[in-house]
Formats: C-alpha cells, sequence, structure tokens
C-alpha cells in the first residue's frame, strides 16, 4: 500500500537524515520516480522534506523535526484503531487512555495517513464473546488490575466454582503476576503464596468473577525471573482442555448433526472429532470419536441433536440418551 510506503519512506529518512533517491530507491525497493512522487506526497502532508541538489547534496528533513511515532509503519497505526480492546480496556478502567491515544496518533499522522488509519476502524472490528454470552461482571477487576500493575500482594476472598466444597468461599493471599480475557471472562494468573518460600509458590489461574473480596496487603513482590504470561496460558490452557476431555466417545452422526455439533459441545474437541470421522454411509452419516469431559455431561450435551445422534459405544452414553429420549415423549405426548 502507498500509504505504508510513505511511512517507510518517513522512518527511512528519519533514521539516515539524509540520502540520495537511488539509496532511498534501492532501501524501499522502488524506483527513484517512485521515491520522487512519495517525496512530493509527503510534502503536501506537511512533513519538512527538502533536496540539496550537487555533490554531497540528498534529501533530507529539516533539522530537529521528528516525527512521533518513531519505527511505527501505517499498519501498525491502523492497527490501533481496528483492535477489539474497547471493552476489555473500559473494564480495566483505560478507555479515556485509549481514546487520548488514538486522538494523538491521529494528530501525529499525516493526512493520507489517518484517512486510511480511519478507515481501517471503520471496516474492521473484533467482538470476542461468543453469541449468547456477554463478559462476566468481575466486580473485583480494578483492584487486582492496579495490583498488577503495582507487583502488590492481595488478600481474596474466592469462591470455588466446583468439587467437593462446591461454592465454598476461601481466603487466599495471591501475587497476581497478569490478566488475561479470554471469551468475555477475566483471568488473574499468580502465585499462591502462603507461609513458605514464595518463590516455590505454584502458579495458578483464577477466575476474576469468582473473586467477591480483594485487598491490597501493601507488600510488594518480585516477579518470577524468566515469566512469560502468553506462554504461560497457553501451556495451562492446553493442560486444562487435556485434564477436562479425559473421557472418548463414539457417535453416528447425521447431516445436521455433523453441523450442530461444535454449538452444543467443546467446539475444538467437535473440529477434532468432524476432521477424523469415517467416511459417509450412503445415508449421509459418518462416525466420529469424540472427547468429552464424562459420560454424563456428553449425555446431557448431545440430546440437543435430537435424531441427528446415534451413540454406538460406551453402553452407558446409549442408556443414557435413551433415557432422555423416553422422558421427552413421556413429559410431552398427548393433550397438555
Amino acid at each position: 500500500m502507498r500509504a505504508a510506503r510513505l511511512m517507510t519512506l518517513l522512518f527511512t529518512l528519519q533514521r539516515l537524515r539524509s540520502a540520495t533517491a537511488g539509496e532511498l530507491a534501492r532501501e524501499l525497493g522502488v524506483s527513484e520516480r517512485t521515491v520522487y512522487r512519495d517525496i512530493a506526497a509527503l510534502t503536501e502532508a506537511g512533513v519538512p522534506v527538502w533536496t540539496e541538489p550537487g555533490r554531497g547534496g540528498g534529501i533530507r528533513l529539516v533539522d530537529g523535526w521528528r516525527t512521533r511515532l518513531d519505527g511505527m509503519t501505517a499498519q501498525e497505526a491502523a492497527a490501533l484503531f481496528a483492535v477489539g480492546a474497547t471493552q476489555a480496556l473500559a473494564e480495566l478502567g483505560m478507555s479515556s487512555a485509549l481514546a487520548a491515544a488514538q486522538a494523538k496518533l491521529l494528530a501525529t499522522l499525516p493526512p493520507e495517513l489517518r484517512d486510511h488509519a480511519r478507515t481501517v476502524a471503520e471496516r474492521f472490528h473484533l467482538d470476542a464473546p461468543g453469541w449468547f454470552h456477554g463478559p462476566r461482571a468481575a466486580p473485583a477487576l480494578s483492584t487486582v488490575a492496579e495490583a498488577v500493575w503495582e507487583q502488590q500482594r492481595l488478600r481474596i476472598e474466592y469462591r470455588r466454582g466446583s468439587g467437593p466444597d462446591g461454592d465454598a468461599v476461601v481466603e487466599r493471599r495471591i501475587e497476581p503476576l497478569g490478566l488475561v480475557v479470554k471469551a468475555g471472562t477475566w483471568y488473574v494468573v499468580a502465585r499462591s503464596v502462603g507461609r513458605g518460600d514464595p518463590a516455590r509458590a505454584p502458579i495458578l489461574t483464577y477466575r476474576v468473577d469468582r473473586i467477591i473480596a480483594a485487598e491490597g496487603t501493601g507488600e510488594a513482590f518480585d516477579r518470577p525471573e524468566g515469566f512469560d504470561l502468553a506462554e504461560h496460558w497457553a501451556e495451562s490452557a492446553a493442560r486444562f482442555e487435556a485434564q477436562m476431555l479425559r473421557d472418548t466417545v463414539r457417535l453416528r452422526l447425521g447431516p445436521s448433526g455433523l453441523r450442530w455439533l461444535g454449538h452444543v459441545t467443546d467446539p475444538d474437541a467437535a473440529a477434532r472429532a468432524i476432521a477424523t470421522a469415517g467416511p459417509p454411509g450412503a445415508d449421509g452419516w459418518r462416525e466420529v470419536e469424540l472427547a468429552v469431559e464424562n459420560i454424563e455431561i456428553a449425555a446431557h450435551q448431545l440430546v440437543g441433536l435430537a435424531d441427528q445422534v446415534e451413540a454406538l459405544d460406551p453402553p452407558e452414553l446409549r442408556a443414557a440418551l435413551a433415557a432422555y429420549g423416553e422422558a421427552l415423549v413421556a413429559r410431552n405426548s398427548g393433550p397438555r
């Protein structure tokens, strides 16, 4: 794109301070004629570029002038307007900071590049949560976020969502290392510190909407050396999925069942099952192996496929689906 090339030319001039048209052409991989056209465009946009003829001359930026967008290309500038982070930043109390940053960026860009950034923002938008799933309310988010920024320990009251304690509330002291938002839900990755050596404390993941109270302790902490939030999250998420989807069932699915499998079960597991499905029979039905959390949950999910699913194995799943079907017939037969 020409906008990207203009920005590259601008930053190249800023780095070199002075260069001939031939040097710039080689640097950018374009012709000298294109360089002169682009220089004219920058000049029209208000960038103080001038040429000095003769030996030792060249194309220069006016001494002392610098763009405030060091190293940023047009696409990179536009990306700041296209990201779907508005809701996430608002929840962190940073929506005004985003608006201010975008305003400063627009004021700095030449008109042509400013229009390019606005066009991208007008035509691309990311809405992360799935359909019918709004972002979960997390009243403690601002307190947790502040502790992440300040590297301060927190004392939290946390509502467990499953396990032998049910919805029991437990108290924990944590060192919050980072925040992650996935599908509209916020998580805090933190070390759970007790009385032992904090450096040996386990790094765990807490759902922020289950933190019913959070209070700073006033104690600072040191981040683990070499800790990478994105890498840790990817590894943790992979382990979680492997632990959750620990059973496998064998099914026959009709054409509609194949299309809807990802809507009633884990989407990734459904995608893997469909990708490895057997060949279609004369009736269009295909055999699949699906990873599920357990047989009871699988039966509850698969009943949503109605007559488009047949359980082949294990027998417990087949019996559970049959029982659901009998209960539906009994409940819905005859007049009301």
